[in-house]
């Protein structure tokens, strides 16, 4: 679990910094680079959430 938070923060994290790169140099590149990373935080998060839930399934039965 806690392998999971890290790396979703981590990824949002990198993803900020990315769009901040890109409001600094208007180069296209970087936000490329953070919608990238947005995809992968959100699948990430969507795997967290699917181990939550199937361990609370696991706790009641």
């Amino acid at each position: 679990m806690l392998i999971f938070r890290w790396l979703v923060m981590l990824l949002l994290l990198g993803g900020v910094l990315c769009f901040a790169m890109y409001v600094v140099t208007g180069q296209m590149r970087w936000r490329v680079i953070a919608l990238g990373i947005l995809k992968w935080t959100i699948f990430a998060a969507l795997a967290f959430f699917g181990v939550l839930i199937l361990e609370r399934m696991v706790m009641i039965l």
